[in-house]
């Protein structure tokens, strides 16, 4: 798997040091798979992300979602806000193949549960989507439900980053964007413990680009000539993971710091652009058929919460630019290279 990412160039983003494969899946038990769908126009696919190795509808995660900005057609996140639980595998396609990504799901957790919808309630399938239209065909609502199946079944401790999976058709700051993964550990009580985010990247101008703190947009810009003045209306889908004891208020606070993240690759979020991001903690187990009346959880002091929004801003950061970094060039509908910040640093 030649996945090289933004460090491969030398590029340290923030102090705090790694996972050991800086991404999502270096928290124990996350497993991430892609359905890639590449043939001339049909530029698309399915990204899932599997929490833990378990049943996750009986063995439901603390969970919580956040929107910073709301023009995004996901499913899911009102039960995710109500209840802070996470019950399914979370999947990510494009736009228009929500409805397809949302019964494919169904059926799967159908598949694995026999007791859905018959002695015991419904499910809630977590969909989340950018829009892949300038590269994709995504009129022709190529993606199947057997996409889906294929990217859960594929899931695995390492994948691909770059323009795979929901990512194959994916723009960032005007360059290619996709899937992006890093992760961050810190120490509690003498401890390790994880951060990791996952990102499907589709915002941002080359104008307003920042690498590692450095404005680099317009001379990139340059570099490749004109490109025609494009607001940032495009789109990000967050999803944090962590094996921190977390409570779905106190997860609610760390996922909001994904924000100063986007902002320090350059970002404003425009009107036009679907900022949503899902975060869950693998520490504690809701059981579905949980007996007792009351449970013990887990959950951080909320003074030492500081070291992980901090962790959470620069995995943030650096799993944006690997979503870039990782990326190939490729070619739009209209015939029109767009570029991948690999060819231009």
């Amino acid at each position: 798997m030649n996945n090289k990412k933004i460090r491969d160039y030398g590029i340290i983003i923030g102090s705090i040091p790694t996972g050991k494969n800086n991404s999502i899946t270096d928290v124990k038990g996350v497993k991430v798979g892609h359905k890639t769908l590449n043939n001339g126009n049909i530029k698309t696919g399915v990204t899932a992300v599997v929490p833990h190795e378990g049943n996750i509808f009986k063995e439901k995660l603390i969970a919580a979602c956040h929107v910073i900005n709301g023009f995004g057609k996901s499913t899911g996140l009102v039960q995710i806000e109500e209840l802070g639980t996470l019950e399914t595998p979370i999947i990510l396609t494009n736009t228009l193949s929500v409805g397809t990504a949302h019964e494919a799901l169904v059926r799967y957790m159908l598949e694995n549960n026999d007791d859905i919808g018959d002695t015991t309630g419904t499910v809630n399938p977590v969909i989340c989507e950018c829009n892949d239209g300038e590269i994709n065909d995504i009129r022709g609502l190529h993606v199947k439900k057997e996409d889906v199946f294929d990217a859960i079944k594929s899931a695995d401790v390492e994948f691909e980053e770059g323009n795979v999976g929901a990512g194959t058709g994916m723009i960032c700051y005007d360059l290619k964007g996709g899937i992006g993964s890093s992760s961050r550990v810190i120490e509690l009580d003498d401890k390790e413990y994880t951060i990791g985010v996952l990102v499907l990247s589709n915002f941002g101008s080359l104008e307003d680009f920042v690498l590692n703190g450095e404005h680099i947009g317009p001379k990139l810009k340059e570099k490749i000539g004109q490109l025609e003045k494009r607001e940032d209306k495009g789109s990000i889908i967050l999803i944090l993971a962590t094996d921190i004891p977390l409570s779905s208020r106190q997860l609610k606070r760390v996922i909001k710091r994904v924000y100063p993240g986007i902002s320090r690759t350059g970002s404003y979020t425009g009107n036009g652009s679907g900022e949503i991001v899902i975060g869950f903690s693998t520490a504690n187990i809701i059981k579905h058929y949980e007996e007792s009346d009351i449970i013990n959880i887990k959950v951080i002091n909320e003074n030492k919460i500081n070291k992980i929004f901090k962790a959470t801003v620069e995995a943030t950061e650096e799993a944006i630019l690997n979503s870039m970094i990782c990326s190939n060039s490729t070619v739009n509908r209209k015939g029109k290279t767009i570029y991948s910040l690999k060819d231009l640093i």
